[in-house]
């Protein structure tokens, strides 16, 4: 089959442009090559996470690739057949978790046995879905789709060094269509405030709690957190949070930074909820993008709703349709409500 080119500078011009082509090029068995990666951006070129990524999924589809290296703004990947085991991957410092796992998670549906990832990075980094989000949001909507993955965390690890560890394990399977355009009553919301044990002197990760709590009350919600302190090689801290609806399920969440009080984090990660679930739409804003190649290639149509396009869900659209899948991809307004079809 011919190569797929893309511009890895369309759009937001980010590494999700080739963690997505890679990934589906990896499940449908079809090389293709990302030219001009990251060209706008201040490091242009690959980074650590995507280098890493793109290693791990070489392991599981024993393929091949030219200009895999920390920089290279060109990369062709040639996959071979998908394959479970064991493996490791370290991306190296706090190179982010969730953004390896949004190389491997599609191809890891199709593979004819079990597959065990131990990987190791940040879990809770800035400008990455944080490994909470993909445990509680992203893995139980595709669960609904018929994905069968789980992931665990085995050792949280904040930015710079990381030291994160995550237990990833999928099986194969067929992927329904996902149809979901209200996300119904809010059932509960529960959430995780998490921190370094270097700061539970100063009762960061309670603090967290104690604010995402008081926000919520204001809008009439109640919700169950959880405190954790855990040993990790860097302190830091953060939030995570998830609604269970009738229909869906939608996350939010938000990290510490020096200077950065525990109570703003705990508010910001609470509003940020509230935020979606005034929205009216079945998936958070994080999410429409993410769900992208799963509709795609599902066997069978879905509709979803969201709060509102993003540049991330514009170019992943992009990215998809340079792509041989089954299903055609729209995104419709209709009397102000926004819903993603695959057709």
């Amino acid at each position: 089959m011919d190569l797929i080119v893309l511009d890895g500078s369309y759009g937001e011009g980010g590494g999700q442009i080739v963690r997505t082509a890679v990934g589906l090029s990896a499940y449908l068995g079809v090389p293709c090559r990302v030219e001009r990666i990251r060209r706008g951006r201040p490091n242009p070129g690959l980074r650590a996470q995507h280098v890493a990524g793109i290693k791990a999924l070489l392991k599981i589809c024993r393929g091949e690739a030219e200009g895999l290296r920390v920089g290279s703004e060109s990369l062709t990947f040639r996959p071979g057949p998908l394959r479970g085991g064991t493996f490791e991957v370290d991306v190296g410092t706090a190179g982010a978790i969730g953004l390896v796992l949004q190389t491997l998670l599609l191809p890891a549906s199709r593979v004819p046995a079990r597959l065990r990832l131990l990987i190791r990075g940040g879990t809770d980094v800035a400008w990455a879905p944080t490994i909470g989000y993909v445990e509680r949001v992203l893995l139980p909507l595709l669960r609904r789709m018929g994905y069968r993955g789980r992931v665990e965390l085995k050792r949280r690890g904040y930015y710079p060094k990381g030291g994160g560890e995550v237990l990833f394990e999928a099986e194969g399977g067929r992927l329904r269509g996902l149809e979901v355009e209200r996300p119904g009553e809010v059932l509960r919301v529960e959430g995780i405030s998490h921190a370094a044990k270097a700061l539970a002197a100063r009762r960061v990760a309670e603090r967290q709690r104690e604010a995402v709590l008081a926000t919520l009350r204001k809008e009439g919600i109640n919700a169950e957190i959880r405190v954790r302190y855990e040993d990790t090689p860097s302190p830091g801290s953060g939030v995570d949070l998830w609604a269970i609806c009738k229909g869906s399920v939608m996350g939010a969440n938000a990290l510490g930074e020096r200077g950065k009080r525990a109570e703003e984090v705990g508010r910001e990660a609470a509003e940020s909820l509230l935020r979606q679930l005034s929205s009216g739409a079945a998936l958070d804003e994080w999410m429409a993008d993410q769900i992208v190649p799963f509709l795609a290639v599902a066997e069978g149509p879905s509709a979803v709703s969201l709060p509102h396009p993003t540049g991330h869900l514009e170019t992943n659209l992009w990215v998809v349709r340079h792509f041989p899948v089954p299903r055609e991809l729209s995104l419709l307004n209709e009397e102000g409500r926004w819903i993603l079809t695959a057709k």
